[in-house]
């Protein structure tokens, strides 16, 4: 899977503002920006994200996703 394959499903999948992904085709690394994430819990967040992959991370197209889940307020307070 390539990084625009990854980042099209996350964003099909979720509201963004912000979507970047870094990694070798196996090993993810994502920084992700969405209001979506308002009053979730850092584990919500990531259940968010790991829906709009299916069933990816089960069949190993996707092996490992590492994320930092940011609303845009938290955003923009890092920036």
């Amino acid at each position: 899977m390539t990084a625009e394959e990854l980042q099209s499903l996350i964003t099909a999948g979720l509201p963004c503002e912000q979507c970047t992904l870094e990694g070798d085709g196996r090993h993810w690394y994502a920084s992700i920006v969405s209001a979506a994430f308002e009053g979730k819990r850092l584990i919500q967040r990531h259940q968010l994200v790991y829906a709009t992959l299916g069933g990816r991370m089960q069949t190993d197209e996707v092996h490992a996703l590492s994320m930092k889940t940011y609303t845009p307020a938290e955003w923009a307070a890092k920036a």
